[in-house]
């Protein structure tokens, strides 16, 4: 890897391999710039604190490891009482996996506040459309009289789901994912949901932020 920016400690990777910078390497939240959307180098990033977020006007991807991680323990999900009134609610029906590509989609297509546009371009759908074939991508879906009105997908990293992004059509439906999330995570032996960045939403459902450091321990362990 070579160093581009000295002051932000900040890595042009290497095409003919799939390595990383290391925790000690790292200054600034964004690590390094570049690569491609192999599978074996996503995955690696992940294995290592690191995710991809966007893709510049010049066709690099930047690759981040916030310094402050959100994440969330399944057993600190908070549930508040309008939440589990959804919950709760029968016309919601939830699966996994059963449709992926129309989750990401869905994810890349709704409208946000404060985003003019999404990062989740037709790369990224592609990247982790075949990460989904390979066994390495999940979702979580939730259906309303048989469309689908809310989910969430992500990566699971040995026993961390990293959570890539969520959508929601109808009152609380994405909420009601990530609880389902949650429960089968407790159930499976997943100890930490990664959220990656700080997020009111997710804050509100149990989320915390700690340092770069604990979450790379979290990780070894």
């Amino acid at each position: 890897m070579e160093i581009i920016d000295k002051e932000n400690k900040i890595y042009l990777l290497n095409e003919e391999n799939f390595d990383f910078p290391t925790l000690e390497m790292m200054k600034d939240d964004l690590v390094a710039i570049g690569g491609d959307f192999h599978p074996q180098r996503i995955l690696n990033a992940y294995q290592n604190g690191i995710f991809p977020w966007f893709i510049d006007e010049n066709n690099y991807i930047h690759w981040f490891s916030p310094n402050k991680r959100m994440i969330l323990k399944p057993e600190e999900f908070k549930v508040s009482k309008s939440l589990k009134k959804s919950i709760n609610n029968k016309s919601y029906e939830i699966k996994s996996n059963e449709n992926f590509y129309e989750v990401i989609k869905n994810c890349a297509n709704i409208k946000r506040k404060n985003e003019e546009e999404t990062w989740i371009s037709e790369e990224f759908i592609y990247a982790y459309k075949q990460l989904f074939d390979l066994g390495y991508a999940f979702s979580i879906e939730c259906y309303l009289k048989q469309e689908l009105v809310g989910g969430l997908y992500g990566l699971l990293i040995n026993n961390v789901f990293c959570g890539e992004s969520m959508f929601s059509k109808k009152t609380d439906a994405s909420k009601v994912a990530f609880y389902h999330l949650c429960k089968e995570a407790k159930n499976n032996g997943i100890k930490l949901i990664d959220c990656q960045v700080h997020n009111a939403h997710l804050e509100s459902l149990g989320a915390k932020e700690i340092t770069r450091e604990e979450y790379f321990s979290m990780l070894k362990e």
